[in-house]
């Protein structure tokens, strides 16, 4: 029995939008999934590095479809994680400040810079592209204040050098979202300068 190729029907015919062009949203939700795989054991650890280089490579549908083959079909998204577009990418304050809040649409990847100047993160109403989310977070002689609500899992993986980095709170409440809720991880650096995170109250 000859192998069947992913991304084509039992007739043989390649599923409709298969040559449509992929966009780096569905990308990271692939990227989700290989992820859960491997901390589930359905895939080797040894396999990630490859399954990874595929998924970026995909140019369209049909390819990032075959990246994806073999993989669990995607968990319940929650109220949090949603499909529409991104709000914001990124966010500058040089000499002054910046403020993102309200009901915005967090990517996937997120970069705040802070220079001789402030800015502000409010996740509290805020919705996400996937259920994992990165905040990269440079302040340099500036701060950036991030407030993430109870519901979310928090990690604070970033650096400070004469200045301070993540929140007692941020350490405390690591994992304590549970295992359905979406995951914030904020990484960077705050250099003569503060990246704090802390709780809505």
């Amino acid at each position: 029995m000859g192998e069947q190729t992913y991304g084509a029907n039992r007739g043989g015919q390649a599923e409709p939008g298969h040559d449509v062009l992929v966009s780096d949203e569905e990308r990271e939700r692939v990227v989700e999934r290989v992820r859960d795989a491997v901390a589930d054991g359905r895939l080797p650890l040894d396999e990630l590095d490859g399954r990874l280089d595929r998924i970026y490579g995909a140019r369209t549908r049909g390819e990032l479809r075959a990246a994806g083959s073999g993989l669990p079909a995607p968990g319940p998204r929650g109220a949090r994680v949603v499909d529409g577009a991104p709000t914001s990418r990124f966010a500058l304050g040089v000499f002054g400040g910046f403020r993102r809040d309200g009901g915005w649409v967090v990517p996937p990847r997120f970069t705040a810079w802070s220079m001789w100047g402030g800015g502000r993160l409010d996740l509290t109403e805020a919705r996400f592209a996937a259920r994992e989310t990165v905040i990269r977070s440079v302040a340099l002689w500036g701060g950036i204040g991030i407030v993430v609500p109870d519901d979310i899992d928090l990690q604070v993986r970033g650096f400070g050098l004469f200045g301070v980095f993540g929140g007692r709170e941020a350490r405390a409440r690591r994992g304590a979202a549970g295992p359905a809720a979406p995951r914030v991880v904020v990484k960077g650096l705050a250099l003569f300068g503060a990246v704090v995170t802390k709780s809505p109250r």
